[in-house]
């Protein structure tokens, strides 16, 4: 069963500038030090960023809350496995939004997706309870 679905566009210039400006300062804010690891190995770097910051507003919809009501920008951080297939972590406050969201007897799955088409990065979340074995 889908729990919620979330989606976001970012402009990859938007981020480009908001890094240029504060620099470290939104890094720190915003991501998690295995995203900003992620990020300075890539080529493209912002567009890596723009990315996650899609991914983390795309969550935020999802889990029926926007950021706001306590989830932290950190509480939601996307890695990637070996195949290079992206995962949304929840830690914090989206995880316990996220427990409270999932029926008893199910365990939830966050499925992402990442793109991007310059000036664009989109992200696609959705949340899905299944039931436990």
């Amino acid at each position: 069963m889908i729990l919620g679905i979330g989606t976001d566009l970012a402009n990859i210039d938007r981020i480009a500038g908001t890094l240029e400006r504060f620099g470290d300062r939104f890094r720190n804010r915003v991501f998690t030090d295995v995203e900003q690891a992620k990020a300075e190995r890539r080529r493209d770097t912002v567009g890596t960023y723009a990315k996650r910051w899609a991914a983390k507003e795309a969550c935020s919809k999802a889990l029926g809350t926007g950021l706001r009501m306590g989830i932290a920008w950190k509480d939601m951080s996307v890695r990637n496995m070996r195949t290079g297939q992206p995962v949304m972590e929840l830690t914090g406050w989206a995880a316990k939004r996220l427990d409270e969201l999932t029926p008893p007897g199910h365990r939830a799955v966050v499925h992402v997706s990442l793109t991007d088409d310059h000036p664009w990065a989109q992200a696609f979340v959705v949340i899905e309870a299944t039931p436990v074995d």
